[in-house]
């Protein structure tokens, strides 16, 4: 395998994991001052009891929902054996399970990894990436999503969204509360108009500041999954050639079963025309060619 620059790569992967980290703590935060501003103590607690319900809920589930969505069908050795013998180089390489192996029936290229760890993980590839890259291609693609699956980026990024969801469903609590008389059953008129006030301005800040703290996550762990799986394979200008052919074949043939809540789960953002971002600070993904740029600075 050729050399690549592990430890020049490493004080920025771990950055991007402390980054990660301070990020999940940001959307928990939002979410206990949420609960608190429409109930107080009990709000806050009862907003937290939620979340960990329904991130127990995605933990279990999120994979089988993505498969699903997707179309996904599985696949034998003996019906894809080059992506089977792929993948089975690779996790021996970084000492993982053997993952699920799905085909996605579209035309168009992608790929992506899910599951709550690497013992219940899932690989997916559609027909069209099978169409459009070289072996050693499809090998940099797949250790960067076997790369995912190791480092829990899927749980991470499941996590990230469901929080965030529940800072805007609790938004809409918050509104109707305003709506109805009060929050936190305030009996004050000063306390009542001042809760009111704050809680107007957490309605319409916190949950543009979800969505922008998932999205930061999103692009964190793509870009720490493009430096671990370009490792794994060994060969970084693999990698880099492989996501410039994607993102030029996603212009020409959009994925047709795209959805904002599944986008940050593949390689390439499979969104385009009105539903794709209009910035990237509105993306999931970073920019293409940021990430080729910090793929060719690791070659020797």
């Amino acid at each position: 395998m050729p050399f690549v620059k592990t430890n020049a790569t490493r004080p920025r992967f771990f950055s991007n994991y402390l980054r990660t980290g301070l990020l999940m703590a940001g959307l928990i935060a939002l979410l206990a001052l949420g609960g608190h501003a429409l109930g107080g103590t009990q709000g806050m607690v009862l907003f937290g009891l939620f979340g960990l319900v329904t991130n127990f809920v995605m933990y279990w589930f999120s994979d089988r929902i993505a498969l699903m969505a997707h179309r996904a069908q599985p696949v034998t050795r003996s019906e894809a054996p080059t992506i089977y013998a792929i993948v089975e180089r690779l996790t021996q390489r970084a000492g993982m399970p053997m993952p699920r192996i799905f085909i996605i029936p579209s035309s168009a290229a992608n790929a992506f990894a899910t599951g709550r760890n690497p013992r219940h993980a899932a690989v997916a590839v559609t027909d069209g990436i099978l169409q459009i890259l070289n072996e050693r291609q499809l090998e940099a693609v797949l250790a960067h999503e076997l790369s995912h699956v190791k480092n829990r980026d899927i749980l991470i990024s499941t996590i990230a969204a469901a929080v965030a969801g529940l800072v805007s469903t609790l938004g809409y609590a918050m509104r109707w509360g305003l709506m109805l008389g009060g929050l936190g059953g305030r009996s004050n008129d000063r306390d009542r108009d001042g809760g009111g006030l704050a809680a107007l301005a957490w309605i319409i800040v916190a949950p543009i500041m979800a969505l922008l703290i998932q999205l930061a996550i999103s692009r964190s762990r793509e870009l720490g999954a493009d430096a671990s799986g370009a490792t794994l394979c060994g060969h970084p200008e693999d990698l880099a050639s492989a996501l410039r052919r994607l993102e030029d074949s996603q212009q020409a043939r959009p994925y047709e079963f795209a959805g904002p809540a599944t986008a940050h789960l593949f390689i390439v953002n499979p969104l385009r025309g009105t539903a794709a971002a209009f910035m990237n600070l509105l993306s999931t993904h970073p920019p293409i060619e940021e990430r080729i740029a910090r793929l060719e600075a690791m070659r020797v």
